[in-house]
Protein backbone atom coordinates (compact mmCIF):
# COMPACT_ATOMS: atom_id res chain seq x y z
CA UNK A 1 0.00 0.00 0.00
CA UNK A 2 1.43 3.71 -1.35
CA UNK A 3 0.96 6.40 1.59
CA UNK A 4 0.52 9.44 0.23
CA UNK A 5 -1.51 11.41 2.22
CA UNK A 6 -1.58 11.44 6.33
CA UNK A 7 -4.08 10.32 6.67
CA UNK A 8 -3.08 6.90 5.10
CA UNK A 9 -1.02 6.71 8.09
CA UNK A 10 -2.83 4.54 10.91
CA UNK A 11 -3.77 6.89 14.20
CA UNK A 12 -3.92 9.88 12.06
CA UNK A 13 -7.26 11.41 11.04
CA UNK A 14 -8.84 14.24 9.64
CA UNK A 15 -8.43 16.67 13.10
CA UNK A 16 -5.16 15.59 13.29
CA UNK A 17 -4.03 15.62 9.85
CA UNK A 18 -4.99 19.67 10.07
CA UNK A 19 -3.38 20.02 12.71
CA UNK A 20 0.21 18.54 11.69
CA UNK A 21 -0.61 20.67 8.29
CA UNK A 22 -1.07 23.88 10.54
CA UNK A 23 2.44 22.95 12.18
CA UNK A 24 3.81 22.65 8.31
CA UNK A 25 3.86 19.17 8.62
CA UNK A 26 2.43 18.14 5.14
CA UNK A 27 3.55 14.89 4.06
CA UNK A 28 3.79 11.54 5.55
CA UNK A 29 7.90 11.65 5.12
CA UNK A 30 8.27 15.15 6.74
CA UNK A 31 6.56 13.25 10.11
CA UNK A 32 9.05 10.76 9.74
CA UNK A 33 11.71 12.96 9.06
CA UNK A 34 10.45 15.12 12.17
CA UNK A 35 9.44 12.74 14.63
CA UNK A 36 7.09 12.27 16.81
CA UNK A 37 8.54 14.50 19.56
CA UNK A 38 9.50 17.24 17.44
CA UNK A 39 5.92 17.05 15.71
CA UNK A 40 3.99 17.30 18.63
CA UNK A 41 5.99 20.21 19.88
CA UNK A 42 5.14 21.90 16.45
CA UNK A 43 1.50 21.06 17.28
CA UNK A 44 2.21 22.86 20.48
CA UNK A 45 3.30 26.14 19.24
CA UNK A 46 0.54 26.29 16.82
CA UNK A 47 -2.15 26.02 19.57
CA UNK A 48 -0.30 26.72 22.61
CA UNK A 49 -3.83 26.94 24.75
CA UNK A 50 -4.67 23.53 24.28
CA UNK A 51 -1.68 21.34 25.22
CA UNK A 52 -1.25 18.26 23.51
CA UNK A 53 -1.29 14.79 25.21
CA UNK A 54 0.23 11.95 25.44
CA UNK A 55 -1.89 9.84 23.45
CA UNK A 56 -1.57 12.23 20.67
CA UNK A 57 2.06 11.87 21.01
CA UNK A 58 1.44 7.83 20.29
CA UNK A 59 -0.79 8.43 17.70
CA UNK A 60 1.92 10.05 15.76
CA UNK A 61 4.43 7.63 16.63
CA UNK A 62 2.05 4.61 15.67
CA UNK A 63 1.59 6.54 12.43
CA UNK A 64 5.75 6.66 12.16
CA UNK A 65 5.94 2.96 12.72
CA UNK A 66 3.11 2.04 10.78
CA UNK A 67 1.55 0.75 13.88
CA UNK A 68 -1.83 1.60 16.12
CA UNK A 69 -0.83 3.38 18.86
CA UNK A 70 -1.86 0.74 21.19
CA UNK A 71 0.69 -1.72 19.68
CA UNK A 72 3.63 0.69 21.39
CA UNK A 73 4.67 -0.93 24.62
CA UNK A 74 4.57 1.37 27.90
CA UNK A 75 7.96 2.06 28.42
CA UNK A 76 8.37 3.04 25.21
CA UNK A 77 5.26 5.45 25.32
CA UNK A 78 6.91 6.88 28.98
CA UNK A 79 10.27 7.43 27.12
CA UNK A 80 8.86 9.27 24.56
CA UNK A 81 6.67 11.24 26.96
CA UNK A 82 9.95 12.08 29.07
CA UNK A 83 11.56 13.03 25.46
CA UNK A 84 8.37 15.48 25.07
CA UNK A 85 8.61 17.31 28.35
CA UNK A 86 12.13 17.97 28.21
CA UNK A 87 13.27 20.66 26.06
Amino acid sequence: MRVEKLTDLPNIGAVLAQKLVAAGIETPAELKRLGSVEALRRIREMSPERLPCMSMLCALEGAIQGIRWHGIPQNEREGLWQSYQTE
